[in-house]
């Protein structure tokens, strides 16, 4: 694949990849980016043969938001164009974080590096994140003299609490992987060098459940953030119901009976 791509694309079977591409900029985001990224994520989405989408970076980088360089030529997102052409990026149907919250594909962030501004946004959205011991997470949009724009703000309240959140932005400081799993920002601290490797048996674990439950997990888990207790225990029967009838079912509970690993093929 062309390394001159800014988002390369790679199925390890029922794991697609997802990697920013930008090494020598840190990853930082570009419209081309963003709108291939995004079109990446809807696709993975759509496709039954994908069960775990994993997102990282190249180089030395998760992502590290907004390219500076351009915004202060006043070129790309954080420039000019972001009052015409470039605002179509920020439009719900472009924004990355807003696909994320849509997916019924459960995806992974595999933060081998900073991230930073809309990075930060990106790993939040992302139902998992394993974090290098080298990498780092920067919410200091306060010390740019901005929000976090795509996401931040809806869920650093609800992944730490009020108090904690407030803390996160409005200090600004940087957190290292210990500070950052401590807080409950990321699942794991991982080693730098066995970072794609637990990625790798995190997303093969997910990927060899039955997916007709992993996406119904999802699908619950997001409607429960809106959902009083009664209504979503009864979205809750539907969806077992449902799956009482699945192949997949019947598959766990023979593999059960049989003591073999189940063979699920999601239907």
């Amino acid at each position: 694949m062309s390394a001159e791509k800014e988002l390369l694309v790679e199925d390890r079977g029922a794991v697609r990849w997802l990697t920013l591409n930008r090494p020598e900029a840190m990853n930082s985001i570009t419209g081309q980016m963003l709108s291939d990224l995004n079109e990446a994520l809807k696709s993975a989405d759509d496709d039954p043969d994908v069960r775990v989408v994993v997102l990282t970076g190249a180089g030395r980088a998760f992502c590290a938001g907004l390219d500076l360089k351009q915004a202060a030529r006043g070129e790309g997102i954080g420039g000019a164009g972001l009052a015409t052409a470039g605002a179509r990026h920020y439009s719900t149907r472009e924004i990355c974080t807003v696909t994320l919250q849509r997916m019924d594909t459960p995806v992974i962030a595999s933060l081998n590096g900073a991230a930073a501004g809309y990075g930060l946004d990106l790993a939040l959205g992302c139902d998992m994140r394993l974090m290098s011991d080298r990498a780092m997470l920067m919410p200091g949009f306060a010390k740019m003299g901005v929000v976090p724009e795509s996401g931040g703000t809806w869920y650093l309240p609800r992944l730490l609490g009020w108090a904690k959140a407030c803390e996160v932005a409005m200090l600004g400081e940087m957190l290292n992987a210990e500070q950052s799993e401590s807080y409950g920002l990321v699942n794991a601290a991982v080693p730098a060098d066995d970072l794609e490797t637990v990625t790798t048996e995190w997303a093969e674990k997910i990927a060899n459940n039955a997916p007709l439950a992993i996406t119904e997990l999802k699908r619950l888990f997001r409607h429960g953030l809106t959902q009083d207790f009664e209504s979503h225990s009864h979205h809750v029967l539907m969806s077992v119901l449902n799956l009482f009838r699945s192949n997949d079912f019947r598959e766990g509970v023979q593999s059960f009976a049989e003591k073999r690993p189940p063979k699920f093929s999601g239907d």
